[in-house]
């Protein structure tokens, strides 16, 4: 009686051990909001989370048979999606930091199009994850390894950008990242049908809890997790941003 007591507590603590293992195996998920899908893939502070530009040579990545060709044979991509908006070579719009060294500089002038619907933010990944105010972000900046601007703001401080409508009828496909109060995790988010700015931000804000939150683009937005399988068909990205993990077996 008291083996059986003994596996009894062995199983229930395995139980408790395999859905976070899963977990941190496959950080992606779907979840449904007012009828649409969204493809999440969350990261916590600490992980592997990188932007991508340019090759060795100076070649813009783009895709994602390049982007793996760029991580070490001990590396695994296990997502990757389009990391804001660019111009038609494919640089950067604003501002874009990649292992420390500023490519591209801020950009705080309200103007055309999304990126200048104001206020905009930048994605600044360093001991925290955080999004933050364009106009904040220069006027303060802080240590970034990473980080990507665009725009517009979906969720500003709890609140959604003052220019969405509920009722608004311009949908599309669009992907964001959104982060905790804390700073402690990312969630990196894709519908995978049309949807307004108002409905994406209120998911960002109503389902996954996200403090603040960029949009980074909305048709040419693509999800890439080669552990599902997925490789959105689109045309070749400019900035790109991921998170490694090192190859099964290995540290």
């Amino acid at each position: 009686m008291k083996t059986k007591t003994i596996w009894a507590s062995l199983f229930a603590a395995l139980a408790l051990i395999v859905p976070r293992v899963a977990l941190a195996a496959d950080p992606c998920r779907t979840l449904d909001f007012e009828g649409i899908p969204f493809s999440v893939c969350e990261a916590r502070a600490g992980d592997d989370i990188r932007l991508w530009l340019k090759d060795g040579t100076g070649a813009l990545i783009g895709t994602p048979e390049r982007l793996r060709a760029q991580l070490a044979p001990s590396e695994r991509l296990v997502f990757a999606m389009n990391a804001g908006m660019y111009a038609p070579d494919r640089q950067p719009v604003g501002l874009f930091i990649e292992n420390g060294v500023e490519l591209r500089p801020i950009v705080t002038a309200e103007g055309p199009g999304n990126f200048g619907l104001l206020p905009n933010g930048v994605f600044c990944i360093g001991e925290r994850l955080r999004v933050i105010e364009s106009r904040a972000f220069a006027a303060a900046p802080p240590a970034c390894r990473f980080a990507t601007q665009s725009g517009p703001m979906l969720v500003i401080d709890g609140a959604l950008h003052p220019r969405f409508l509920p009722d608004s009828d311009s949908t599309n496909i669009r992907n964001g990242v959104g982060v905790s109060a804390e700073g402690d995790r990312a969630w990196f988010v894709i519908s995978d049908r049309p949807v307004t700015f108002h409905r994406f931000a209120r998911f960002f804000r109503d389902v996954l809890g996200a403090r603040d939150a960029l949009y980074l683009d909305g048709s040419i937005s693509r999800l890439i997790v080669p552990a599902e399988g997925r490789a959105d068909l689109g045309l070749p990205m400019g900035p790109i941003v991921g998170m490694v993990a090192p190859v099964d077996g290995q540290d």
